[in-house]
């Protein structure tokens, strides 16, 4: 009996100790039994961009006005005063002819001026004296007829001879070619010591002024050409973009390539811009700017379509609804709900919630 009565107490201070313990456990803190680890995310950065994909066609630098220049009489070169690559102003002399038969000719000319000259002044002379003496009646109506026809026929003569110096003149100026514009030279298509006829090419010439991209439009893209926006890059300088306005396009494909020639006039350029570089000229639609995100960032559990953001400066999850304009095989596109530069989680947004605090361990490529 009285091992029993001792037993009692035993057991109540076993109960009493292990209800202590309970009650410790307890009283942990709060932020313990909260506490959570930092969840690894993988994210992207949203950029808003039109929707339509902007399409690129690969052209060649040129002036807007190429000129073939040629002399205007045949003759033999005597000098070519410009390289390929020079550039000229209006005016300068870029070749000569052999300039000996027309200078004799244009001498040929003056004598001949000079004579008609001599001739017109005797005629008019005797024209002036035989008109006095028949006022006088010492001359008949016959005579001063002759003196009058003849004084006309002399005047006649003089003017002519006045005209083919003129003639010559010009001749021996064509003589020289001139640069009808500023520009550089691109093309040298004759060497001194060549005959050239009339009209033949010698120097091509690529006028100063705004360059122009010059492409190829396929015929799928002639709408998008006309209506869109286009921006032009240089394949030296890939971190400059300039605007560009299209400024011609073929109404006719090429029989060979079935493309449609373009000019893009090039604007706020500067001395950078060779002619002869290769552009790349990028066609943009004006539809509204949507973002593309991976399939993986769209959370949608019966609430409607949300990402999840990353705080910049805290880390914590921030949910977002969003509007999807639409799905591709690779991306969801987002007209709204999110801006510019938010870091929206790529995978895994089944596993998380608003309020938890992440870790960033890489950036998705997208």
């Amino acid at each position: 009996m009285t091992s029993r009565m001792s037993a009692r107490p035993l057991r109540f201070g076993l109960y009493v100790a292990i209800a202590a313990l309970s009650l410790s456990g307890c009283n942990k803190p709060a932020e313990e039994v909260k506490a959570k680890p930092e969840r690894p995310v993988s994210i992207v950065k949203a950029h808003f961009a039109s929707a339509v994909a902007p399409r690129s066609l690969v052209g060649v630098v040129k002036a807007r006005v190429e000129s073939n220049l040629g002399f205007r009489v045949t003759g033999k070169i005597a000098q070519r005063l410009v390289d390929r690559g020079a550039k000229v102003k209006a005016g300068q002399p870029l070749a000569i002819l052999d300039q000996t038969d027309w200078k004799l000719q244009l001498q040929q000319s003056q004598a001949a001026l000079a004579a008609a000259r001599s001739s017109r002044d005797q005629t008019v002379a005797e024209r002036d004296r035989i008109t006095q003496l028949r006022l006088k009646g010492w001359s008949t109506s016959s005579d001063l007829d002759k003196a009058n026809a003849a004084a006309d026929q002399a005047s006649g003569g003089f003017v002519q001879a006045e005209r083919a110096v003129t003639l010559q003149q010009n001749t021996l100026s064509y003589a020289t070619l001139l640069a009808d514009a500023d520009g550089i030279v691109t093309a040298t298509l004759a060497e001194p010591g060549q005959v050239v006829a009339s009209g033949q090419a010698v120097i091509a010439l690529a006028h100063a002024g705004t360059p122009e991209a010059d492409v190829s439009v396929p015929e799928a893209m002639l709408d998008r050409v006309r209506g869109g926006t286009a921006s032009v890059v240089l394949w030296s300088r890939p971190d400059k973009v300039y605007p560009a306005v299209l400024r011609e396009l073929t109404p006719s494909a090429d029989a060979a390539t079935r493309t449609y020639p373009a000019r893009f006039s090039i604007e706020k350029t500067g001395k950078e811009i060779d002619l002869g570089m290769t552009a790349t000229v990028t066609i943009s639609d004006a539809s509204a700017a949507v973002a593309r995100l991976p399939l993986g960032a769209i959370l949608d559990d019966g609430q409607g379509a949300s990402v999840f953001v990353v705080d910049p400066q805290t880390k914590a999850l921030a949910r977002r609804q969003v509007t999807v304009q639409g799905y591709d095989s690779q991306a969801a596109i987002v007209a709204s709900g999110i801006s510019e530069g938010d870091d929206v989680v790529a995978l895994g947004v089944q596993k998380l919630h608003a309020g938890d605090v992440v870790r960033l361990v890489s950036q998705a490529g997208f």
